[in-house]
Order: C-alpha cells, then structure tokens, then sequence
C-alpha cells in the first residue's frame, strides 16, 4: 500500500493502480482470446461461471459480475446465437430459463482456459513474485467479500 508523507494510506492512489491493472489485464487478455479463439474476455469469463455453476440463470450471471440484467442477457443471447450457449426452461419457474454450455461452447472454454491461464500467468508472474501474488489475491478477496457482503456497488437493474 502506498502511504503519502504524513503516513496515511494513499486509497486513491490503490484506488488508481487497481483499476488500471485491472484494465490492462482485462485488455491484454481481451486481445489474446479475441486472436486466439474469437471470444472476448467477458464472454470467455460468462463460459467459465456457466461450466463452473451449471443451470445458472442470467440473474445468476448479473449478481456474480455485478452488471445489469439486461446487458447480461443480451450477452447470452450473443453467447446462444454463436452455439455456446442453450436456454432450457427452469422446471422451478416458467418465467425464467436455465443456461447450459453446448459441447462446442465447452470445447471453446477449454482451449480458451488454456490461453488465458498461459496469459495470466506470464502478465502477473513476469511482474510480481508469489509471495506478492498471493498478498495481493488474499486482499482483493477480502475486499471483494466485505463489498459483496455488504452489496455495495450492485446495479438496481
């Protein structure tokens, strides 16, 4: 953490570096997958939830990245018009429909998961050593617990 001269953290210097490392990143890694498989990285991240929460709803989606629920099925539909996606009708509400990776979304993934991991690695590893990397995970972790906890920043929409 950064501290300015009188010894008081710096949050909006932390504030600054962490949203644009994460900008970086997520641009990095945008380019990589869009060369590499066609995908972008929010769409290779939509995959990932779905294989790792299967019959996940798009409300599901729009709570685990905190993005509204229109533009999170709007993203689906993008996902399903590609043949990734499948919506099922949820047997527990009519209303609604399940989301499910098709075989070539899931192969997609895989090679994807491949480019992405080989990608992160080289970006973070090339810059912070592992005792850092895992300071830093454990921090964001926290961080992003108490604001989920809490729900802070959570579109109303």
């Amino acid at each position: 953490m950064a501290y300015k001269s009188d010894g008081v953290a710096d949050l909006q210097g932390f504030f600054a570096d962490l949203v644009r490392c994460e900008t970086r990143l997520y641009n990095a890694l945008n380019d990589r997958l869009r060369e590499r498989h066609g995908i972008v990285t929010s769409q290779f991240e939509f995959l990932r939830f779905l294989r790792q929460h299967p019959g996940s709803r798009v409300a599901d989606l729009a709570a685990e990245f905190a993005i509204g629920v229109g533009a999170t099925s709007k993203g689906a539909d993008r996902l399903e018009k590609q043949g990734w996606i499948v919506r099922q009708t949820n047997p527990a509400d009519r209303r609604s429909s399940l989301l499910a990776l098709t075989d070539d979304g899931s192969q997609l993934l895989d090679a994807a998961e491949t480019t992405f991991a080989a990608g992160l690695s080289e970006l973070v590893e090339g810059a912070l050593d592992q005792s850092m990397t895992a300071a830093a995970a454990r921090a964001l972790r926290q961080l992003r617990s108490a604001l989920e906890h809490d729900q802070v920043g959570t579109p109303t929409g």
